[in-house]
């Protein structure tokens, strides 16, 4: 709405950018009317889902972005206290309320495992939590009760499942916000694949631990999720970092780097049920996704005089 009135207010013309708030019923009468015939979507997946088959169904090209569940391997030979640092500011930064978000760290060895979760105990235990207006806080509310009492569940469930609660944010009280929706950090170990709270996006403050023998099996464990948006690795051997950026089954890859979002020339997507259509958000894809090609072959009657001339140009017809 802030961005519609800015246009405004730069003078843009009145029709050339709209806004439209509605439910399942102006959904589906976008997908379904013949004037519009682009439709760029980001949101859960079983959504991304419908909207890329309901959309294609009538003859539009769809771009429809799905869930996550993005994974950070952590080899024995990383720089510990780096990657412990950026899971902080990726696991619990918005307060997990990004399609970015780290939400599950496979740590390779058990001795790398215990000093990642004995570190991020640590600093969990200084995370500051309050009015997201104050900028000395680290995290803010979640955005409304109906999502923390969504995210405080599967909290519940991880406990019920066998996870191990390492650290449990549940109870935390703001003074002066005490009807707020707060949700402290939560830090599970010892997660395995066959939880939901592993299988699941999460959405929230809630980082899982989840251990592996070697990088391969790491590896295997992105690789048979069902989402494949973003992924990293933190380790100082370039080899094995270049066999995971290689063989990953991901679409947007990390070396030593938390949220491997591309700058604006790089287009951002993930693989899998990430992502429903041929084409990226953003960059050089979304030039090819809100144009269309068009190619043209001229012969021109010739005269007394023969001349040739080759030219190519776009179209956003």
């Amino acid at each position: 709405m802030l961005v519609a009135h800015l246009f405004k207010e730069a003078g843009l013309p009145d029709g050339v950018y709209n806004v439209v708030n509605g439910d399942k019923e102006a959904v589906d009468t976008l997908l379904q009317d013949p004037r519009v015939q682009a439709v760029s979507f980001v949101g859960s997946t079983p959504i991304a889902e419908y909207i890329y088959s309901e959309g294609t169904r009538h003859g539009k090209r769809v771009q429809a972005l799905g869930g996550a569940k993005n994974h950070a391997v952590v080899m024995p030979d990383a720089d510990i206290d780096n990657a412990v640092s950026a899971l902080m500011g990726a696991a619990y930064g918005s307060c997990g309320e990004r399609c970015m978000a780290i939400s599950v760290a496979v740590c390779v060895g058990d001795e790398t495992a215990n000093t990642v979760v004995d570190k991020l105990k640590t600093e969990l235990a200084d995370l500051k939590v309050g009015n997201g207006t104050d900028t000395s806080n680290n995290m803010g509310p979640l955005v409304t009760k109906d999502h923390h009492d969504k995210v405080r569940g599967y909290v519940d469930l991880g406990v019920k499942e066998g996870a191990e609660l390492v650290v449990d944010g549940r109870d935390i009280k703001v003074e002066g916000h005490e009807e707020g929706f707060f949700l402290g950090g939560c830090l599970f170990d010892k997660v395995t694949p066959d939880m939901r709270i592993y299988q699941e996006e999460i959405f929230g403050p809630v980082l899982c631990v989840v251990r592996a023998e070697s990088e391969e099996q790491a590896m295997q464990l992105i690789n048979d999720h069902e989402y494949g948006n973003g992924t990293c690795i933190f380790t100082r051997d370039g080899e094995a970092a270049r066999y995971f950026a290689d063989n990953i089954q991901v679409g947007m890859v990390g070396v030593n780097v938390p949220l491997p979002v591309p700058v604006a020339m790089h287009s951002f997507g993930g693989w899998k049920r990430s992502l429903f259509g041929d084409l990226f958000a953003y960059g050089p894809d979304s030039v090819r996704f809100y144009t269309r090609r068009k190619t043209i072959t001229q012969r021109w009657p010739s005269g007394g005089v023969r001349e040739k001339a080759q030219f190519s140009f776009p179209s956003n017809s």
